[in-house]
């Protein structure tokens, strides 16, 4: 069975970083694009990056996303956090056709 699993969640300071791995199985990996979506509380779930297979797109400039293939994860580097950051974070797995969801990993930033 396909599983995602987000790792890497958690308190930080403003200013900080942080990175969250997805860690896939359970599917051809090279197949996927992979993806990082937020959701706030009050408002919609927004795609923060996605990485094919050498193309990434990026709606936070402060965010890097990258993926290891021979590892199948995906990773979020996040910098230069700020409160408006804090949201769930989720990562998901798609092709035309399919899309898989991780549980979603929270991030806290606060002072």
């Amino acid at each position: 069975q396909v599983q995602l699993v987000e790792s890497g969640g958690g308190w930080v300071q403003p200013g900080g970083s942080l990175t969250l791995s997805c860690a896939a199985s359970g599917l051809t990996f090279t197949s996927y694009v992979m993806k990082w979506y937020r959701q706030a509380p009050g408002k919609e779930r927004e795609l923060v990056a996605s990485i094919s297979t050498g193309v990434t797109a990026n709606s936070v400039p402060r965010f890097f996303i990258s993926r290891d293939n021979a590892r199948n994860s995906a990773y979020l580097l996040m910098n230069s956090l700020k409160s408006e950051d804090t949201a769930k974070y989720y990562c998901s797995a798609a092709t035309r056709i399919l899309k898989y969801w991780g549980q979603g990993a929270p991030i806290t930033v606060s002072s």
